[in-house]
């Protein structure tokens, strides 16, 4: 995991041959809240700083909704593509970002999922695009999970735990600690079950809400003073 400052501007990136993978941070108060004319802007400064051809992303619903990248802007919450020099990704301020490529077939993806979309295993759902579509193997896929709001700050409801608790996937493993539900433990059991190896799973562990090391976004902290990162992908 190294830095990239451009502009002032400070991302979490890896880079791993022809697959670059970046997480936004709030330094200057970076902004892709896309509802504003100074989220659209900051996406086009993205595509020139990084030489990208394009930009993809979604209308973000909380939905399971997997789309392949078309240049369109859909309703939808995971973005998958094989073209090249194309940037896909997502917005978050607490919710998980997850990037994906599959070495092998040269294939990436980028999803947005916050507890609704984590209960309808949209990683999963993905995965199962990615291999629908370009044949992709899950012992080829490397993942990234990005800052979102952790274990240590997310406390929810008893019912929702137990929501999740009745899935039959979270059923051996522990998911919460009292009243604070761990995303990223029921995302890592969601990629285990589609056969991806702890080996191939690389959580930041940064948490939007009290992280020390960097600033970032949180909705949770900030409310609606918020703004949004982008966690993105692409292959050169």
């Amino acid at each position: 995991m190294g830095n990239k400052i451009i502009n002032g501007y400070k991302f979490i990136g890896f880079e791993d041959e022809k697959f670059h993978i970046y997480f936004s941070t709030a330094e200057k108060n970076l902004n892709f809240n896309k509802n504003t004319s100074e989220g659209i802007s900051n996406l086009e400064n993205l595509r020139i700083w990084f030489g990208l051809d394009s930009i993809g992303y979604l209308n973000q619903t909380h939905s399971d909704i997997v789309y392949a990248y078309d240049e369109e802007v859909h309703d939808g919450d995971a973005i998958i593509t094989d073209k090249k020099n194309i940037g896909i990704g997502v917005f978050t301020a607490d919710c998980i970002p997850i990037l994906i490529y599959d070495k092998d077939k040269e294939v990436i993806a980028a999803i947005h999922s916050g507890w609704k979309g984590t209960l309808k295993c949209i990683v999963q759902k993905a995965i199962d695009k990615m291999i629908l579509k370009y044949n992709t193997d899950a012992r080829d896929l490397v993942v990234y999970i990005g800052p979102h709001n952790m274990q240590c700050c997310y406390e929810v409801s008893d019912d929702l735990i137990e929501e999740f608790k009745k899935q039959e996937i979270y059923q051996n493993i522990n998911i919460a600690k009292n009243r604070n539900l761990s995303l990223q433990s029921c995302i890592i059991s969601q990629l285990l079950e589609k056969e991806v190896n702890l080996e191939q799973i690389n959580p930041l562990n940064i948490c939007t809400y009290c992280s020390n090391e960097y600033s970032l976004h949180s909705y949770r902290k900030d409310k609606e003073e918020s703004g949004r990162m982008f966690s993105f992908i692409f292959i050169k």
